[in-house]
């Protein structure tokens, strides 16, 4: 026997059933895809994206400008002409900068060497629920 919490609720089933239960909600889930940051991310519930800087704290809750929301075996799709509104919220996990990007300016002949670094801002977020 296997214990499954599936909606609030604990249910006791057989082994063999549990494996099919979980194949089952594995594709059952609803994909998206939201603009943020000047760029368009594939997202699924509970999946962790890093993201351009958003203006929040950790722990804050965030809604992102839908474009699509399909279920994951295609049968249902709603198309947003051009957005769907916000849909999608997450969770802000981490705030923190990337690696180091060196960049260097040369001229030859002329002594002339510039090495500016860049380090850019994210922000880490967990997708909690589409709509």
């Amino acid at each position: 026997m296997l214990d499954l919490f599936f909606k609030e609720v604990i249910i006791k089933i057989p082994l063999k059933q549990a494996y099919l239960f979980l194949i089952i909600n594995l594709f059952m889930t609803k994909i998206a895809i939201i603009k943020t940051g000047g760029k368009q991310y594939k997202v699924k519930q509970g999946q962790t994206i890093k993201i351009e800087k958003l203006g929040a704290e950790i722990g804050d809750k965030v809604k992102f400008d839908t474009l699509m929301v399909a279920s994951s075996d295609g049968e249902e799709l709603n198309l947003g002409k051009p957005s769907l509104g916000e849909q999608v919220e997450g969770k802000v996990l981490e705030l923190g900068k990337s690696k180091k990007v060196t960049v260097v300016k040369y001229k030859r002949k002329t002594r002339y060497k510039r090495t500016l670094g860049h380090k850019q801002p994210f922000t880490k977020v967990e997708i909690t629920s589409i709509a």
